[in-house]
């Protein structure tokens, strides 16, 4: 019993001295402020390097030994104006945007139907219908476009924006199908036999009741699906072949490296416009999206 308790106590004193270093050290510098400034310089070097490299001149992309690479003297908007008045840039972010608006809407279109469906309709299987929509979701699209490809072609769509907004959908319903069906689990339902009691329909509970109160998961969902779809590649690159018809992702990469010759200044303009319209829209729904991803998750 002695032993017992003198290695308790030599437990004890150890732990205490571990808690008097973090309350000699101000705890919330420790615990918050270091990890907070360790992720945002993390996430936020890329983008600074991206803004960099699209506004240096082109001695100073080149001659690094008498230029310091983290930091630029005389910014240019040279590669900017080149990339929005020399090349078809704008229309390749007309393209990015028709298709990634319009399969959004198709997708959410879907989603909500099935989401719906799974969750409020009482069938045999809906669990396992649900569960097996989004192990969907985490099939490579690398493996699907090959087929896909021949569906393409057979139907004449080949270099086609129809054939991205026909083809994205299969990767963004059944993810979104899973955050609206986590969504409309934490609507009482209670609000829906009422309505019935009342006489209303299936469609206009959804319509009138449910989609009104879950606009936050439309929200998220929309974000996500229309992230998705302004940042693929592997389709866009697959299903179309002519200069014009192609999206900012794969435009950027095809257009402005000439063999081993990559034109940095052109390829970061490039990423840094197509990317402004994300960060604008995530930055007046980002409380809608970080809201329905929790209520998704605690389902």
């Amino acid at each position: 019993m002695a032993v017992s308790a003198t290695s308790s106590d030599l437990v004890r004193s150890d732990d205490s001295e571990g808690m008097a270093y973090l309350e000699r050290l101000p705890r919330r510098v420790v615990t918050t402020y270091i990890p907070l400034a360790i992720i945002v310089v993390v996430l936020l070097f890329p983008f600074y390097w991206m803004v960099l490299t699209a506004i240096k001149p082109d001695e100073q992309l080149i001659d690094l030994d008498h230029y310091n690479p983290f930091f630029v003297t005389r910014p240019t908007l040279k590669h900017i104006n080149k990339l929005l008045f020399e090349t078809q840039y704008p229309r390749w972010l007309w393209n990015t945007m028709y298709v990634s608006v319009a399969a959004t809407l198709l997708s959410l279109f879907a989603s909500v139907l099935a989401a719906y469906a799974i969750v409020r309709i009482r069938f045999r299987g809906a669990t396992a219908i649900g569960a097996a929509i989004f192990l969907a979701y985490l099939v490579p699209p690398s493996i699907l476009f090959i087929p896909l490809a021949t569906i393409i072609q057979a139907y004449g769509l080949f270099d086609s924006p129809l054939a991205l907004i026909l083809a994205y959908p299969t990767i963004l319903i059944p993810f979104s199908t899973w955050l609206l069906m986590g969504y409309f689990k934490t609507i009482p339902f209670e609000l829906e036999e009422c309505a019935l009691i009342d006489g209303a329909s299936r469609w206009q509970i959804l319509t009138k009741i449910i989609l009104p109160l879950a606009v936050p998961g439309l929200i998220s969902a929309a974000i996500f699906s229309l992230t998705l779809c302004w940042n693929e590649f592997i389709y866009a690159l697959t299903f179309l072949s002519s200069t014009g018809n192609k999206t900012v992702p794969v435009a950027i990469v095809s257009e402005f490296v000439d063999g081993d010759i990559y034109r940095w200044g052109s390829l970061m303009a490039g990423a840094l416009v197509g990317s402004l319209p994300l960060v604008i829209l995530y930055s007046f729904f980002v409380d809608y999206y970080v809201s329905a991803l929790t209520g998704a998750v605690k389902e």
